[in-house]
């Protein structure tokens, strides 16, 4: 028997991350339920998974789809899309019971998470914030990795249906904690989409041959998940969205304010954000970040 089918998951949010992470929850049996603002991508995963491990079944709201989980999670694009999920009409937590645990795994301001993880502790539910990284690629394969921000006990609940779609479950803190990891996640990743675009741009300018030269960069000191999935990307002249500008700039925008309310100074994060804000003055806001490399070029010339 499924160990995983005594547990009942809900999902909320199936756009390009959401909808691999949903796949990867009924792959492993859970029984689950989803919803998303377009209903017709609820009923079409329904469609596709039937004959599976497990039930999918489409209901028209997050409170239903709460009603029917022990644990919820959703993947929504910015904070409030995650009010109106969980707090909204209709949200999670008009069906949510006390010890349910609600998972978000959208990348949102810390105090938004604090806001939320509130409003449900009044009535006796668990909220964690886990943002993850990996892209679209972590999230159709089940490699994502989690920022938590949380109680343990609601996170040792929430484990078995992280673990189906991530490799790397990492508690950091009380609530928003989990948002705080994610944004220096995305410190890092401006930086490595900026050095890699800088490199890429300054081979293809020296002549080099470009597809040898990424397979020895990937071999060495130079190696990084920028380098090899955005730079295979790049050589392939790719710059569909696995990972959107739009979003990006919406990611580093949280980074720039929490960075400016700690007294940090963040020069390398706020230069990628002005770069990526000359694509998108450009109509390029629904392109990969990978396309920051057409920016070089362009400036190269």
């Amino acid at each position: 028997m499924n160990a995983n089918a005594s547990l009942r998951a809900g999902f909320a949010g199936l756009g390009t991350m959401g909808l691999g992470m949903a796949r990867n929850l009924a792959a492993r049996g859970f029984p689950l339920a989803v919803t998303n603002r377009t209903m017709e991508k609820a009923i079409r995963l329904a469609s596709d998974l039937a004959g599976g491990p497990a039930a999918v079944t489409p209901l028209p709201s997050p409170a239903r789809v709460a009603e029917l989980a022990d644990v919820v999670v959703s993947c929504v694009s910015d904070g409030p899309d995650v009010e109106e999920v969980h707090l909204g009409p209709g949200g999670t937590i008009e069906g949510a019971r006390p010890g349910t645990v609600v998972v978000d795994c959208s990348t949102i301001d810390p105090a938004v998470a604090r806001h939320v993880a509130a409003r449900f502790a009044e009535k006796g539910v668990a909220f964690l914030d886990a943002p993850v990284s990996g892209g679209q690629k972590g999230a159709n394969e089940g490699t994502l990795s989690f920022f938590v921000g949380g109680e343990a006990a609601a996170l040792e609940k929430a484990r078995p249906v992280l673990e189906a779609m991530g490799k790397r479950i990492t508690l950091l803190g009380p609530s928003g904690a989990g948002q705080l990891g994610k944004a220096t996640n995305q410190v890092i990743v401006a930086g490595t989409l900026a050095a890699v675009s800088e490199g890429m741009a300054f081979a293809k300018a020296a002549g080099l041959p470009l597809e040898a030269l990424h397979a020895a960069l990937t071999g060495g000191a130079a190696n990084s998940w920028a380098l090899e999935v955005l730079g295979r990307k790049m050589l392939d002249r790719d710059f569909r969205p696995a990972f959107a500008i739009k979003h990006q700039q919406k990611d580093l925008a949280i980074v720039l304010k929490a960075a400016r309310a700690n007294g940090v100074p963040l020069p390398g994060a706020a230069l990628v954000h002005q770069l990526l804000s000359a694509l998108e003055a450009k109509g390029r806001g629904e392109e990969g970040t990978q396309a920051l490399l057409t920016l070089y070029e362009e400036l190269s010339r």
